[in-house]
């Protein structure tokens, strides 16, 4: 379940019923639990579908994690490769 309070905050300030507000929290906070190693396989096939190439890649998405709300630890294009190719 979401925090109450924030979700008291979210409905109160956008009109939404208590029950949307909690749903979009909810939705939010998943979109940040995703684990690392996920997010760099999602976002590694979303890039190379745009034609962009791997050294590429790397840079977007280590640029990518270090914006992330809570940033993981750096990592470095080796360990990137690791993740999305074991």
């Amino acid at each position: 379940m979401a925090d109450g309070e924030l979700v008291e905050r979210i409905a109160a300030t956008t009109g939404l019923a208590p029950a949307e507000a909690e749903r979009i929290v909810e939705d939010v906070l998943a979109w940040y639990r995703e684990p690392v190693e996920e997010y760099v396989r999602r976002r590694h096939r979303h890039h190379k579908v745009y034609g962009k190439r791997n050294a590429q890649i790397y840079r977007l998405i280590a640029a990518e994690l270090s914006e992330r709300l809570v940033a993981p630890p750096e990592l470095t294009e080796r360990q990137l490769r690791r993740v999305i190719y074991g």
